[in-house]
């Protein structure tokens, strides 16, 4: 069995005594994985207690209040912060406090839940939290001992997968039995539901399979010359019904017959991930303009929108893998957290440059610039 060590920083003894009784005989089990996790919990009733029990033993996940006597729970994630813990932080807030545990999960923190929290809440949060942490450490792991790793890395995400089927069958089955009654409007909820969770999984595939290509230097690269102007028409199309739902109009700049030495299939993915990105993260009834140009010296590839903006702290954050930007205005959007880090692969296999430019609640605009070779 393995156990993860959780500290839980609140100055209510009710709090702690009440997350000690849900952890004390609760496991989160993966099928890839011989043991499940359980959980021991250690608890502190100030800041100035937590930095002590943080500097003495190894936590894995902190469960972290911020209002609490002396120091604030803030300034205790500012310290693991500093002290670079390998731990994952989740704030505990009150309704009240909303606004500042956004400004938490900006500052490293990996998510928030409100309280009064129920048992099946807190269960759900450890078990994410979990996933999390084990993905992260994984991947430090593939990164210091190479390519082996990458199937057991596959795995784990692709347990990812169960949680959608398991909802899109349940859903099925509730209008195979028609518990909802007899009228299909009463059902569309539930269409709507298990498309998004198919939508989610096919990204998920789409995204793994290009990552696994990538990382095995198993894909057969054809470099030859291709039309950007044709294949960036397909990614138009490809992208259009996902604009049209958000009422997104997109422009397209770009002589036709433009000529470049590449791999198409590459090309595509390039283009895809920058197009989708920028209509998710989009305002309603926003823009994203979409132009290729070329030089003397190479081609550059621009993708700009009127989205929700980045952060500047957060856009080193962009590119690397399963990364994805938490707050407030991205909660509800699904993703991976692996298309940006494809696209910068293949920049890289170009010799290429990828720049981003962002202001927050104004758009966020790429820019690409591959050399002739």
């Amino acid at each position: 069995m393995n156990k993860l060590k959780v500290l839980i920083v609140d100055d209510e003894p009710g709090i702690r005594s009440g997350v000690e009784r849900i952890l004390r005989n609760y496991s989160v089990g993966y099928p890839f994985m011989d043991d499940d996790f359980e959980y021991e919990v250690l608890e502190a009733e100030t800041g100035e207690k937590a930095i002590e029990i943080l500097d003495d033993s190894k936590v894995d996940i902190i469960l972290l209040d911020n209002k609490l006597p002396g120091i604030q729970g803030i300034e205790v994630l500012e310290y693991i912060n500093k002290k670079q813990f390998d731990a994952v932080v989740m704030m505990i807030t009150s309704y009240a406090s909303l606004d500042l545990a956004v400004k938490a999960t900006n500052m490293g923190a990996y998510n928030f839940v409100p309280k009064p929290f129920t048992p099946q809440e807190l269960k759900a949060a450890i078990e994410n939290i979990t996933k999390h942490l084990f993905l992260k450490r994984m991947t430090r792991k593939m990164n210091k001992e190479g390519k082996q790793l990458r199937f057991q890395f596959l795995s784990v995400l692709s347990h990812e997968l169960k949680s959608p089927i398991n909802a899109v069958e349940g859903y099925l089955r509730i209008m195979k039995e028609k518990q909802a009654g007899e009228n299909i409007d009463d059902y569309l909820p539930m269409i709507d539901r298990s498309l998004m969770r198919l939508k989610s999984m096919r990204n998920l595939i789409i995204d793994l399979l290009d990552l696994t290509k990538l990382e095995s230097g198993k894909k057969q690269r054809e470099i030859k010359s291709i039309d950007l102007h044709e294949i960036a028409k397909m990614a138009l199309d490809t992208n259009e019904p996902l604009a049209i739902q958000k009422g997104i109009k997109l422009y397209f700049d770009a002589d036709e017959n433009l000529r470049f030495n590449a791999d198409a299939e590459e090309m595509e993915i390039i283009f895809n991930n920058l197009l989708s990105n920028a209509i998710k993260y989009n305002k309603p009834d926003g823009e994203v303009h979409f132009a290729i140009s070329e030089s003397g010296t190479g081609i550059t590839i621009v993708v700009s929108d009127t989205g929700i903006g980045i952060d500047e702290e957060d856009i080193p954050k962009l590119f690397k893998e399963f990364s994805r930007i938490r707050n407030s205005k991205t909660r509800d959007i699904t993703g991976t957290g692996l298309g940006l880090s494809i696209v910068k692969k293949l920049v890289d296999l170009y010799n290429g440059q990828i720049n981003v430019e962002s202001k927050p609640d104004k758009g966020t605009k790429f820019t690409i610039v591959l050399p002739k070779n």
